[in-house]
């Protein structure tokens, strides 16, 4: 078993738009140590963050953060140590544009 440490995903996502952060690859397992949101914009923003087991379409059930509040010029760090398996995917949207989203964690072959 070989396990890699890395970044998983980095996204500055346009305003509204579900983007995925991070897919994991086949064959692969991941950990998700950490999650950094940091809001470059002048005004307070809101953020959502989902993960979608198996690629699933989004739903109401995958959501972790829903219109989560962030201050404007302000991050938000969370240390999640969370597991998924081949093909789950973290989703991201952020309501202004002004978010950026990186993720943190380790792949496991």
């Amino acid at each position: 078993m070989t396990i890699i440490y890395k970044v998983l995903g980095q996204a500055s996502p346009a305003a509204s738009t579900n983007t995925d952060l991070y897919t994991v690859p086949s064959i692969v397992s991941a950990v998700i140590s950490t999650l950094v949101i940091c809001n470059r914009g002048a005004a307070s923003s809101s953020f959502r963050v989902a993960v979608r087991p198996a690629g699933a379409a989004i739903a109401v059930q995958h959501y972790l953060m829903y219109d989560t509040v962030i201050s404007s010029n302000d991050s938000l760090t969370l240390t999640i140590g969370m597991t998924l398996a081949t093909t789950d995917i973290v989703t991201v949207l952020s309501t202004s544009g002004t978010i950026s989203f990186s993720l943190f964690g380790s792949e496991i072959a």
